[in-house]
């Protein structure tokens, strides 16, 4: 069995009235070719990124997964996009509350590792972060209670000292 697997015959059939040496270079040079195109039209296209479980399934790697919220998935895959993960996105629907599974290639577990623990400095860090609409709606506000003032230099004053803090934070 392993004979006829390591040792194949290529049959050539050339209809010609005279074969010359050209002739059968070319003949095998098609058949080469047909036979190169065969061996890599047989193979299955590997995906990267997001994809589906059977694609990754397709890998033939051990499959791992982790449980991930609704809101995050989007910011999950950009992260995974940075990192070069092979994922796959499955929300089970068994419960109540639906639940979002991330699957990954089981060789990928220290990536992945590392992904989430970026991807929760940046949840951690948007959290901290004061948002500007909430700066603008308090910079209004003080800006309504002030009085005027009369003159347009002061005003000019009054207005860069405000832009000035604003940008300062």
């Amino acid at each position: 069995m392993q004979e006829e697997v390591t040792q194949r015959t290529v049959a050539l059939c050339v209809e010609a009235t005279r074969l010359s040496a050209g002739m059968l270079q070319q003949a095998m040079k098609k058949v080469l070719d047909e036979m190169q195109k065969g061996v890599t039209g047989h193979k299955t296209k590997l995906h990267h990124g997001k994809q589906t479980l059977r694609q990754l399934m397709k890998h033939n790697t051990g499959v791992s997964n982790i449980e991930i919220t609704d809101q995050n998935i989007r910011a999950f895959s950009a992260t995974a996009k940075k990192y070069g993960i092979d994922f796959a996105l499955k929300k089970d629907t068994s419960g109540e509350i639906p639940r979002y599974l991330v699957f990954f290639k089981g060789r990928d577990a220290d990536v992945i590792t590392a992904a989430f623990r970026e991807f929760s400095a940046k949840n951690l860090e948007k959290e901290k972060k004061p948002s500007i609409r909430k700066e603008l709606d308090q910079a209004k506000q003080q800006a309504n209670t002030r009085v005027p003032p009369q003159n347009s230099r002061q005003n000019k004053k009054l207005i860069k000292q405000s832009l000035c803090q604003l940008l300062a934070k």
